[in-house]
């Protein structure tokens, strides 16, 4: 990870919570992957607050951005059948066969 290992704990915990706000804010799905595989120790109560806080955000954006694909993906799917469907009737028309 990018936080250096020799800092004390209080100064890495902080580094992560202020990156985590940072790929809140910026919807970074990589990044929160990358501080989640890495979640440090919280030692007081005010730190295990702020984190719980932060990763129900993380959740939440989360379950909005799969959400929001899902969606994506019905309408992309409507496109193909709708597209799909035109160019079954234009060879149909255009059938000079029968």
């Amino acid at each position: 990870m990018f936080l250096n290992p020799c800092w004390k704990h209080g100064e890495k915990l902080r580094m992560w919570l202020n990156s985590l706000k940072i790929a809140l804010a910026k919807q970074d799905i990589e990044q929160l992957n990358i501080l989640l595989d890495e979640v440090p120790k919280f030692k007081n109560s005010k730190e295990v607050e702020e984190g719980m806080f932060l990763l129900k955000e993380a959740f939440f954006l989360v379950s909005d951005l799969r959400e929001d694909t899902v969606v994506a993906m019905k309408q992309v799917k409507q496109n193909l059948d709708f597209l799909n469907s035109i160019e079954a009737n234009r060879a149909a028309n255009f059938d000079i066969t029968s």
